[in-house]
């Protein structure tokens, strides 16, 4: 298990930067369409955030489901997972990204609010986890889940494969989906679960402090952050337009550490220079 005290330093964004860079990201693929259609910029914005720092990659798979893809969601998968490998140095991990099934925004339309059964959606995460797996992931990263029933079977799948399970809880990009105590329950929950880290995703990054301040009141585990700049959008998921500059972003990450925060990185909105500023400016 790494040093809660020594800073890591995770990547950025995809969607936000293919679509700073003129790739089409509309919903349902999103970010995935790019592996097929701009597998050249998508290895260009991994290496982009090798170079600013990051020393653990998240692979472009948050789409590649069934759900979304049918059977040729693992062709998708193994090739994301290959991008990411090829781009980044030599040394670096590599996390495999499993996301919530349906909306990350929308926790009523989880499949487990729809009715379908535990079961069935433990097995749909597993399938993915143990694809990420085989094709070399490191880390398994269960990300942007803002629902605790639905982060606990993707933990519960991840873990079965045998890899570092790590768990990104998601109150929101204005956190009204998730309380501070919400958080702090599910943090305690998933702890004794097995994840070997937890963090909060995909909330702005003014907001982010509360919620990393919840997990470390009750978390023994490394935790952190990797929060978003600009504003949702409807048709792509979020809008590439930062609403501050690198700076403001160290200043909070900065703050988040303080709390206890020791995993650091970028979301929705963010840029390479954003993670360039905390990986400088970040205490060792």
């Amino acid at each position: 298990m790494m040093d809660r005290q020594a800073p890591v330093f995770l990547d950025g964004p995809v969607g936000t930067e293919l679509e700073a860079r003129g790739i089409e990201t509309t919903l349902p693929l999103w970010s995935a369409s790019a592996i097929r259609d701009a597998p050249e910029v998508l290895a260009a914005i991994h290496a982009d955030y090798a170079r600013a720092g990051a020393v653990v990659h998240t692979t472009n798979t948050f789409r590649t489901t069934r759900r979304v893809l049918g059977d040729e969601y693992r062709s998708y998968l193994r090739d994301a997972v290959a991008i990411a490998r090829d781009a980044i140095h030599p040394g670096h991990r590599l996390a495999g990204s499993i996301a919530p099934l349906e909306d990350c925004y929308r926790p009523d339309d989880s499949p487990l609010a729809k009715g379908e059964s535990p079961g069935s959606v433990i097995a749909e995460h597993r399938e993915k986890a143990e694809a990420l797996a085989e094709e070399g992931c490191d880390v398994l990263l269960c990300e942007t889940f803002p629902r605790l029933d639905e982060a606990r079977l993707a933990l519960r799948a991840a873990r079965k494969t045998g890899l570092p399970a790590w768990v990104s809880i998601c109150p929101g990009p204005d956190g009204a989906l998730l309380s501070a105590a919400e958080v702090k329950e599910a943090a305690r929950i998933l702890q004794g679960e097995g994840a070997e880290a937890i963090l909060v995703n995909c909330v702005s990054s003014a907001r982010a402090l509360g919620f990393v301040k919840a997990i470390a009141e009750v978390c023994a585990l490394p935790i952190g952050a990797y929060a978003n700049a600009g504003e949702p959008n409807p048709q792509s998921g979020w809008t590439s337009a930062t609403s501050f500059a690198p700076e403001e972003a160290l200043a909070h990450a900065r703050d988040w550490q303080a709390a206890g925060a020791s995993i650091f990185g970028a979301c929705c909105g963010m840029t390479p220079d954003h993670l360039r500023a905390l990986v400088r400016g970040v205490k060792v």
